[in-house]
């Protein structure tokens, strides 16, 4: 038996409506697609149907929330589709202690305000913000590198520290890139780029190629860490499920006064050789419940990308709980 759902969203404004709908109603398409709803409305009054009765009553919880945040933020597909993991049955519960949310960090980049999409990211840029040490451990496209950036980036502005050095082990992913030619900075690169496009986006190219110069922000492998102490720096350790435990080591205790240190990883993107243990994995064992030092852990419904890399990452944790490897 079908439910029908009738509401009105107060108050009338027709730039929230559209911002809600989307282009060409593809926010509420989005919507219909995902909870297997039905949508209509007439200006701000709305009619939700569909076979499954939670199903009609998650879709009008999710269209009044994004009618809220419609009126502060333009609303896209990303948006939608983390607000969609969150209501659509999928999200763990929190835990009895959890009674509310960490607050809200806010980050001033080039093309304006950065909030995090999503508890987690929220989780992890108040956490950021509070703690010396930070692990951000997840899957592909949850933001964990481009948000610590970020933070870099506004602890940098904020005179909070006095440079930024980002870092990550050059480890071949699977391919043999062969012989680089040109001077260091131009064989490590190619390992860098992604650090570099997000410094792009916050800052533009000619401001990251000055503070460059300066050595304000400097881009380095990981090798080169050893023996240093930075203090007053903002340090990220990018890709460091490709780290050894003497590397992950090495780099944890390079931290000085005034500093902060991000880790990021992916468990599931391991390129070391079979019998060589990440030195990711093994912090997270070894230093979870370490006071001063903070783990976010990532899931596919945290994915900001493309929705079908949420499936994706689905379909390999699938098969990895199963214990089969892939190998023929």
């Amino acid at each position: 038996m079908q439910t029908q759902r009738d509401f009105i969203l107060e108050p009338d404004d027709t730039e929230r409506l559209a911002n809600l709908a989307g282009p060409f109603d593809a926010h509420l398409r989005q919507i219909e697609l995902r909870m297997g709803v039905e949508i209509a409305n007439r200006g701000n009054v709305f009619r939700v149907s569909g076979d499954d009765a939670s199903a009609v009553a998650r879709a009008e919880r999710v269209l009044r929330q994004l009618y809220d945040e419609a009126a502060g933020e333009t609303l896209d597909e990303h948006a939608i589709h983390l607000r969609l993991g969150v209501h659509a049955g999928d999200a763990p519960a929190r835990p009895a202690h959890a009674d509310h949310l960490p607050q809200e960090v806010a980050i001033r980049v080039k093309r304006g305000t950065l909030r995090g999409r999503g508890d987690n990211q929220r989780k992890y840029l108040h956490a950021i913000a509070t703690h010396d040490i930070n692990f951000g451990v997840g899957p592909a496209g949850t933001g964990k590198t481009y948000l610590a950036v970020a933070m870099a980036v506004d602890a940098l502005s904020q005179s909070r520290v006095q440079r930024v050095i980002l870092v990550r082990p050059a480890v071949e992913a699977g391919e043999k890139l062969g012989f680089l030619p040109g001077d260091l900075t131009q064989k490590v690169d190619p390992y860098l780029r992604p650090l570099y496009d997000a410094l792009y986006e916050m800052l533009g190219v000619d401001k990251v190629a000055r503070l460059l110069e300066k050595n304000v922000i400097e881009i380095a492998p990981l090798a080169y860490m050893r023996g240093r102490t930075l203090n007053d720096a903002f340090v990220i350790l990018d890709e460091a499920q490709n780290t050894t435990i003497e590397q992950m080591k090495m780099f944890l205790t390079r931290l000085g006064f005034g500093s902060t240190a991000v880790v990021t990883g992916d468990m599931t993107q391991i390129d070391l050789p079979r019998h060589v243990k990440s030195g990711l994995k093994d912090a997270v064992e070894v230093l979870r419940g370490v006071e001063g030092v903070s783990f976010t852990f990532f899931e596919s419904r945290d994915v900001v990308r493309h929705p079908l890399v949420a499936r994706i990452v689905n379909a390999y944790e699938a098969r990895e709980a199963r214990g089969d490897n892939g190998e023929a």
